[in-house]
């Protein structure tokens, strides 16, 4: 088991670190205008839930590198339940399962305990582009979109909801965690409203770290330190994610080429950076969306 998890650390850390390396970031432009899941969606899985966490930024590499649009996956014997089979010569791509198990052991003092080992295992999914065979739901093209004007006023919406003190001005994004607010510059200078969402959507999984919310804590001494950067990966993830779930689709920001030196030293030292990464990034993304009222809803309805 210890090999299997040391293997997958590695093989991960490893693509990913390659992309950077060349410049790319595997979870910058994860969407696609081809399918009628939508321009731009997290993967999905054969049942329509969507991938979370690393899996995200795996399989949003894997789609840019073979140039999926769609973005829905299954493993080999789920394509074969629905009556179509995988291609032949048609490679894989990993994604990831974490979990726990419970060992009882006997201490030193005769009394047996419970102890819980996390563990990781891979397997193998298949882009639908892959598979022949499937029902029409899985291949269909893209049916006409929102009217950008409908869905940017969501976001706009989502991110008040969330009460964040957001503060417009000067020629800066950041969040202050001591005063704790977001100051963003005027809307207006941003290329688009997408840029501008994107960079909000940034600096709000900062926001999430404060004490009173996720209570994040990468031990960031100074400017530039590796706690610094491992921060700056989250709300870079954080971003990504939320971008995917809101639908927009934004260039990058002109600052983040001076990240990627410092994120690639982390990933080289430590293989597990990037899966710590994309959990806080997560658990960020869903802090945010449990603030809006549908999500209260939802909580009313499940008690």
């Amino acid at each position: 088991m210890s090999t299997e998890k040391t293997d997958i650390y590695s093989r991960v850390t490893a693509r990913i670190v390659a992309d950077l390396e060349q410049g790319v970031r595997p979870w910058l432009k994860p969407w696609n205008a081809e399918h009628a899941a939508g321009r731009i969606t997290r993967p999905l899985r054969h049942n329509g839930q969507p991938y979370r966490g690393i899996n995200v930024i795996m399989l949003w590499g894997e789609a840019m590198a073979h140039g999926f649009a769609c973005p829905i996956w299954m493993t080999y014997k789920q394509a074969q339940e629905l009556g179509a089979q995988v291609r032949k010569g048609e490679r894989g791509s990993l994604v990831v399962y974490a979990n726990r198990v419970t060992r009882t052991e006997t201490n030193a003092e005769g009394v047996e305990v419970d102890h819980d080992i996390p563990f990781l295992k891979g397997y193998t999914v298949f882009n639908c582009e892959q598979i022949d065979g499937l029902p029409p739901q899985y291949t269909a093209p893209a049916a006409p979109v929102l009217d950008p004007t409908q869905r940017i006023a969501g976001v706009e919406e989502f991110f008040r909801n969330t009460r964040a003190d957001i503060r417009h001005g000067g020629n800066q994004a950041y969040y202050a965690i001591h005063p704790d607010y977001i100051q963003m510059p005027p809307f207006e200078t941003f290329r688009d409203a997408e840029s501008y969402y994107a960079t909000l959507a940034h600096e709000a999984t900062h926001w999430t770290r404060h004490g009173s919310r996720l209570d994040r804590d990468f031990g960031r001494k100074r400017w530039g330190d590796e706690g610094y950067a491992a921060e700056e990966l989250v709300a870079e993830l954080g971003s990504a994610f939320l971008s995917a779930d809101l639908g927009l689709t934004p260039e990058p920001r002109s600052d983040h080429a001076s990240y990627i030196a410092n994120w690639l030293t982390i990933l080289k030292h430590d293989k597990r950076a990037i899966f710590t990464a994309a959990a806080h990034a997560e658990r960020a993304c869903g802090f945010l969306t449990g603030l809006q009222p549908c999500a209260e809803a939802r909580g009313r309805e499940a008690a």
